[in-house]
């Protein structure tokens, strides 16, 4: 019997859904080995030709349709078999894909199907937990999916006081994709309800409104910040349109950007910040001018700033390079290492804001801002 399954499978696919029943009701496939993925896959084209199947009371079945999703995770069967069946025990997977990939087709799809499943409580959480990296990309994942069901999950985390500044961010980022979304940081901006931190994210999202009525109420609320010489920053979508000039932008970046002072390219730098030698294949455009106008939006995991202050008053805010029951060791912002002793700590916490300072642009103008992120584009993964 185990030789003839195939066959028995291609005519019953040839033949009636009922046929097809049967073959999943053989026992002979229950007694098969549990890590045949031909065996597997067989039974997915079995299923997804049902018009129903109780896969809950078919234990055996169950179990090859999960090794299956495991197998072919992020495929075209791996998202029709969860929806069809409401494959919960997949949520774990889904997630992981919209968070790999929040702004590609399978991270979006993914960010969906967890939706669809009422997957809430392994949203909430990534959405609570400390990687605030992890967080801020499912909050995007579920914005590319939009609506206004996702905008009622995420309007909440908008003034959310004890959610970090990059999941806040991302938030005022989705919804702010919708009319609904956009209303309501216009209205907050009015009623003076928008937390100071988001100012440049609301400014952004609502000065790019294509509604004339909108972008003429965000100006009397909001403001975007100020480049060299006092000249208000254009609103994001207009940078993103600006052609850059990477050559200058290099040269910006190694003298009056500043910006070798903290990072590292190709060897070249202080080590404080990520290093950017491949940032180019990390981030797309959007995001590296985000990360230098609104650096606290969006800090990387591993990178947040902590402040030390010692009993006899010295004051230190740096990135944690280590921390064990005796000592801490900070790295300031000039890249100096500072070893404490954890029994001569007054206080000791992480902020939630970047050690990168806020106002970078103001040494710039938006085309000199526009040619470093042009360079940066460059530092491509070799």
């Amino acid at each position: 019997m185990p030789n003839q399954i195939p066959v028995f499978v291609s005519s019953c696919l040839r033949g009636s859904f009922f046929c097809l029943a049967i073959f999943l009701a053989t026992p002979a496939i229950a007694q098969e080995s549990e890590a045949d993925p031909a065996r597997d896959a067989l039974i997915v084209e079995t299923l997804l030709r049902l018009d129903s199947f109780d896969l809950e009371a078919k234990p055996k079945t169950k179990a090859a349709v999960l090794r299956f999703l495991a197998m072919n995770r992020g495929s075209e069967r791996f998202f029709q078999l969860i929806e069809k069946f409401k494959i919960k025990d997949a949520a774990g997977d889904l997630l992981e894909l919209a968070i790999a990939q929040p702004s590609e087709t399978v991270g979006v799809e993914a960010a969906e199907l967890l939706l669809k499943l009422d997957a809430q409580q392994a949203m909430d959480e990534t959405l609570t937990g400390e990687d605030h990296a992890r967080a801020a990309a499912l909050v995007t994942a579920l914005g590319n999916v939009g609506g206004q069901a996702v905008n009622d999950h995420l309007m909440p985390l908008v003034t959310a006081e004890k959610q970090p500044l990059a999941v806040r961010a991302a938030a005022a980022q989705a919804i702010g994709k919708t009319k609904s979304g956009a209303d309501y940081l216009l209205s907050l901006a009015k009623e003076k309800q928008l937390p100071a931190d988001l100012n440049f994210t609301a400014a952004n999202i609502l000065f790019a409104s294509p509604d004339p009525a909108v972008r003429e109420s965000a100006a009397r609320y909001l403001e975007l910040p100020v480049t060299a010489g006092a000249t208000p920053l254009p609103p994001l979508p207009e940078l993103i349109k600006m052609p850059g000039d990477a050559a200058r932008g290099k040269q910006l970046f190694m003298t009056a950007a500043t910006c070798n002072k903290c990072h590292v390219v190709n060897g070249e730098g202080k080590d404080v910040g990520p290093n950017l030698s491949e940032i180019g294949s990390k981030l797309a455009k959007d995001a590296c001018l985000i990360s230098i106008l609104d650096p606290s939006a969006g800090i990387s995991h591993n990178f947040e700033t902590y402040l030390a202050v010692t009993a006899d008053g010295k004051v230190i805010s740096g990135l944690l390079v280590s921390k064990t029951d005796s000592e801490v060791v900070l790295k300031d912002a000039n890249a100096i290492v500072h070893t404490l002793a954890v029994s001569d700590l007054d206080e000791f916490a992480k902020l939630p804001t970047s050690l990168m300072p806020a106002d970078l642009q103001k040494t710039m103008s938006a085309q000199d801002l526009v040619d470093v992120v042009e360079y940066l584009l460059t530092l491509k993964k070799k």
